[in-house]
């Protein structure tokens, strides 16, 4: 069956959202947050997401891709091809990947970063196009509805906790508190947060994004450590970040804001958590082992440089 790559459309995004789903069942993905996603696009990234699809209009295969504009490197670019398992076989990634680097390149990209599902035959096809393995991560699974979460207890003196909504009418403080502890996440690139207005319109009004069971703990009025909270309407939440000031660090903030949300979010009727971490994050991965999180899948980060 010929499969074709074309740019995205606007009828594209339950397919898109589904072969996502469908290649990486640990990531949330909603045809809402398909479309928002490309809308809201940073006009620096020259994002163009690439369907792959078959004759009779069926999306197989998906690609997203960029430039990283909010890195302090120059030159830098991602690529993350996913295929349906399906429909493995077809040539759909290949022809997925060719498409999204001759973009990037011709938007000035030098370096390509990708991450890959680690797997023996996902790996050596990485490496056959030319990417070498960089840093990995993991992707935990927490079985929600029946998992014996750590009990609920009072804050510490000094330490209140609230959720994202809280901060509704003054988002600078957790706009401040995102950028640092996002500054020295893991990672290959690295990320300046520094658009105020973006992260507003892309983090704070993301379709994913909930409120009220993001947890910030606040310590003598400044916000010290959050988690920030996803889901999908389907019974999934994902934790999308969780950090601490460096400041606030070594007082069990993390764990703090963590369990509350976690509690929060079986509440609301969640029955599976999600969240990823890199591997050579010992302290995160720490917490999340204490609340019962399960490694459910590796992916490694490749790089390729263009020449």
């Amino acid at each position: 069956m010929t499969v074709i790559v074309r740019d995205v459309r606007s009828e594209d995004a339950e397919g898109f959202a589904r072969a996502r789903r469908a290649a990486v069942p640990f990531m949330l993905a909603t045809a809402e947050q398909c479309a928002f996603d490309w809308a809201r696009a940073h006009p620096e990234a020259h994002a163009r997401p690439l369907v792959a699809v078959t004759e009779d209009g069926e999306v197989v295969g998906t690609a997203q891709q960029g430039i990283a504009h909010d890195s302090p490197k120059p030159g830098v670019g991602f690529v993350n091809v996913y295929v349906d398992p399906a429909h493995l076989g077809r040539g759909a990634g290949t022809l997925l990947l060719r498409a999204a680097e001759e973009h990037l390149a011709e938007r000035g990209a030098t370096t390509l970063y990708s991450w890959v599902l680690d797997a023996p035959e996902n790996l050596a096809w990485a490496g056959r196009r030319g990417y070498s393995p960089s840093r990995s991560a993991y992707f935990l699974r927490l079985d929600l509805a029946s998992a014996v979460l750590p009990p609920l207890q009072a804050p510490p003196a000094g330490v209140e906790l609230l959720t994202a909504e809280d901060f509704a009418a003054d988002l600078r403080p957790l706009f401040e508190l995102d950028a640092v502890t996002t500054a020295d996440e893991p990672s290959d690139v690295g990320s300046d947060l520094a658009d105020f207005d973006h992260w507003r319109a892309t983090t704070w009004e993301h379709p994913l994004f909930d409120r009220a069971l993001t947890t910030v703990a606040v310590v003598d009025g400044v916000p010290a450590a959050f988690t920030a909270a996803q889901t999908d309407g389907l019974g999934r939440f994902g934790t999308g970040m969780t950090g601490t000031a460096p400041g606030f660090r070594g007082r069990g903030l993390a764990k703090l804001v963590k369990n509350a949300s976690l509690h929060r979010a079986r509440a609301a009727g969640c029955t599976e958590a999600f969240t990823g971490n890199d591997t050579e994050n010992g302290p995160m991965l720490a917490i999340n082992k204490w609340f019962g999180y399960q490694v459910a899948a590796r992916e490694v980060r490749h790089v390729r440089t263009l020449g």
